[in-house]
């Protein structure tokens, strides 16, 4: 994490947006520092494994230790850092099995979301979902990775939200960020980005002909062949490693 903060953002002194001046109470300085310190690691700014060095993120964050600690305690209940009994703590580790559970997982919870979402939907909800994809469409033949991700996570969340199951959807927001990284790093590589664009098309279209049984079947699949572009090589033994 040496010389993180000039890494982030140059046009700043090399900071990320400072907290420490923030409006609001504590609470919200609290949210704030989760927010950025877990976008750094699903992001990949900070790597699997890294340790979280107490000083250079005070700095980078502009932050006192005490907040800074709450933060790493939440993201730890999130499963995004792992802490050792010395008090120290790294960003943490995915090992293959965990990986293969976590899209399992999801993919279930969004398989029946989209099942419901295809009985409760409004033609606004389907109209918004459309939306969405053009945005995504747009990002990818730019081959703008960063934002066509942003938005298919926008899509992926809006499913949740429109499911009208609010356990699912709270479930979902909490696996959401453990698997983000790797789900980053399977559209790294160009036929699974390429292949991932074609399976939603096909689950929007499913979407707008409310065809339930059809689009939960597409959307397990596509969780299930975003697994499989992680391949091995591209995962240590103990952790994930994303393609530069």
């Amino acid at each position: 994490m040496a010389r993180l903060a000039k890494k982030l953002n140059p046009r700043n002194g090399g900071r990320l947006r400072t907290l420490a001046g923030a409006p609001g109470r504590r609470g919200r300085l609290h949210s704030a520092a989760v927010d950025q310190l877990r976008g750094m690691i699903v992001s990949g700014q900070i790597n699997p494994g890294a340790p979280l060095r107490e000083a250079e993120l005070c700095e980078v964050l502009g932050i006192s230790r005490s907040p800074l600690r709450e933060a790493i305690r939440t993201l730890a209940r999130e499963g995004l850092v792992t802490l050792f009994p010395n008090r120290s703590a790294i960003a943490a580790t995915l090992n293959f099995p965990e990986i293969e559970a976590l899209f399992e997982a999801m993919g279930y919870l969004e398989s029946v979301a989209v099942k419901l979402l295809c009985s409760r939907a409004s033609d606004d909800d389907i109209r918004q979902i459309s939306i969405l994809h053009h945005q995504m469409l747009v990002h990818y033949h730019k081959r703008d990775l960063k934002n066509y991700i942003a938005v298919n996570q926008t899509i992926h969340r809006a499913i949740m939200r429109m499911s009208g199951n609010v356990v699912l959807h709270e479930l979902w927001e909490l696996l959401a960020p453990r698997l983000e990284r790797s789900r980053a790093a399977a559209n790294l590589y160009p036929n699974r980005w390429h292949a991932a664009v074609l399976e939603h098309e096909e689950i929007l279209r499913c979407l707008v002909a409310c065809d339930s049984e059809s689009v939960a079947k597409l959307m397990t699949e596509h969780y299930i062949n975003g697994f499989k572009a992680l391949k091995p090589t591209a995962l240590s033994e103990d952790r994930l490693s994303i393609p530069e």
